[in-house]
């Protein structure tokens, strides 16, 4: 028997291990003074949402969402995106940025304005996928925030880690294969993060309103699960019955973009029975299971940038996985910037562990019991007596989460050993103090202020999003920062612009084509 991966791993050298590629993206509503969802347009100084690289809209026109570049350390990519918000805040004008997963007062579908894109073509497509939403799902559940963590390991990793594993694929070919055991691993594994992570237990009244649900009363406007870390992941969040009859395979690249495409040509009766126009508006791009790869939600997802009018399947299977994107972080309240350094470090070390375990293909049925996994944590994770099924048998979720973290600690002392830092020793202590002291992870953290401060989610919501918004406008902006944002957002403002003029192809000559590709 050869030797394990972890073994192979444990022979790189300080000088071979060039560490990790990560970066951000971070939503949330921009809401009123009351906490009611924001009905202004995207703020002017903010650039074009179409086309400005680090502040952009999600799917609603109050949903901001700030993009970081790439970088090779936490601590730059955190001040960026601190920076990114710090300039947020102070073009907020009496507005505040919502500090919650789980959204602000709302009055319905009505209340959350649709994202705008101008009249380019493909901002024109952005505004139609949109209201595909709308129509499929409607927009409550949209309006949801969370956090995506994207991560990469560099060219120079995957050569020496190609020649190290002995493998005769093609580089792009082994890159992706390598992305999609990891992929693997995390399914098996993403539970334990809506434990240390969830941060969304409660939520407003006017989010449930005429639903019917089976959470408890909080105070008159709110409403929480007793042990629940993520209402956001649960079934009142992100969810849809098209959707759970897709079967997306995550074993491989090949599976992956097959399923992916069957989904996006197959016709779904109740979207057809609504068409793809109302009159003469577009209400959809099509009336198949999803419009596009982007309808699709998961905890994970295997990317690559896409190049202008490319589709994420396309770009996939051209040139291989580039990185993985988390999508199942819920909004850290507690930090200004909605991420924090000790939860981005533990990530690291999850992600590289889940790399070098063994990680066996996912049938059918593990497939289900990992789903069963993932959505009992993010219904009822805090709950002690809670069992998750570890190679078929039950395990209590307290055992099975310390169980993980021992595995982790040998790659912990290596990373530090090959980074000459305690960094990954740190996060991993960090969240094992959250194993032993039940209370401090954060969805109790969020359960425990409301109820200190005698607020519900809103009244709460809004006294953190304001102490978030004048820290970071007391600590501002340097000159020459300030001077880049204020830059990035007229070029924005010019390129669409641009865009609008030099387009004039008939937009349902555009969709036909975009949907023959």
């Amino acid at each position: 028997m050869g030797e394990s991966r972890h073994q192979l791993f444990r022979q790189f050298s300080a000088s071979e291990w060039t560490g990790f590629r990560k970066g951000v993206e971070k939503e949330g509503l921009r809401v009123d003074r009351n906490g009611f969802i924001a009905q202004t347009p995207h703020p002017k100084a903010l650039g074009s949402a179409l086309t400005h690289p680090r502040i952009t809209t999600d799917y609603s026109e109050a949903l901001l969402e700030l993009i970081t570049p790439v970088f090779d350390n936490t601590s730059d990519m955190l001040a960026s995106l601190r920076d990114i918000h710090a300039f947020v805040q102070m073009n907020l004008g009496d507005e505040l940025f919502w500090p919650s997963s789980m959204p602000c007062e709302l009055d319905g579908d009505a209340s959350i304005p649709i994202a705008e894109y101008g009249t380019a073509n493909i901002g024109r497509l952005k505004h139609v996928y949109r209201q595909g939403l709308a129509v499929r799902y409607g927009r409550m559940m949209q309006s949801i925030a969370g956090a995506h963590y994207n991560l990469s390991l560099p060219d120079e990793f995957w050569q020496l880690w190609h020649e190290r594993l002995g493998s005769q694929q093609s580089l792009k070919d082994f890159k992706s294969d390598q992305y999609f055991w990891l992929i693997r691993n995390f399914r098996r594994r993403s539970w334990l993060l809506m434990l240390l992570f969830g941060a969304s237990p409660a939520l407003d009244a006017s989010f449930v309103k005429d639903v019917r649900h089976e959470l408890a009363r909080f105070s008159d406007d709110t409403w929480y699960g007793r042990t629940a870390t993520s209402l956001r992941m649960g079934d009142l969040g992100y969810h849809n019955n098209a959707q759970s009859s897709l079967n997306i395979c995550f074993n491989e690249l090949d599976t992956y973009t097959q399923t992916l495409a069957r989904a996006i040509h197959t016709p779904w009766p109740e979207y057809e029975a609504i068409g793809t126009r109302r009159g003469d508006q577009f209400i959809q791009i099509n009336t198949s299971v999803l419009q596009i790869e982007n309808e699709y939600y998961s905890a994970v997802r295997p990317k690559r940038t896409t190049q202008r009018n490319e589709k994420p399947i396309q770009a996939l299977e051209s040139r291989g996985v580039e990185y993985i994107e988390v999508r199942c972080l819920d909004l850290d309240p507690f930090s200004a910037a909605g991420v924090n350094e000790s939860q981005i470090d533990f990530l690291d070390l999850f992600l590289m562990d889940c790399l070098l375990s063994d990680s066996p293909r996912i049938d059918d049925a593990e497939c289900d019991r990992l789903d069963d996994n993932y959505q009992d944590v993010v219904a009822w994770g805090r709950d002690p007596s809670l069992t998750l099924c570890r190679r078929s048998e039950r395990v209590g979720v307290g055992l099975a989460a310390s169980a993980l973290m021992d595995d982790l600690e040998p790659l912990a002392e290596q990373l530090d050993s090959l980074c000459g830092s305690d960094t990954y020793r740190r996060a991993l202590k960090t969240q094992r103090d959250k194993l032993t002291n039940p209370t401090l992870v954060p969805s109790a953290r969020v359960l425990s202020d409301m109820e200190t401060a005698g607020l519900g989610h809103r009244e709460w919501g809004l006294s953190v999003a304001a102490q978030h918004q004048q820290a970071l406008r007391k600590e501002g902006l340097s000159q020459h920062m300030m001077a880049s944002f204020k830059a990035m957002s007229e070029d924005s403002l010019k390129e669409q612009a641009e865009m609008e003029k030099a387009d004039n192809q008939p937009f349902d000559e555009f969709l036909a084509k975009y949907l023959e590709s």
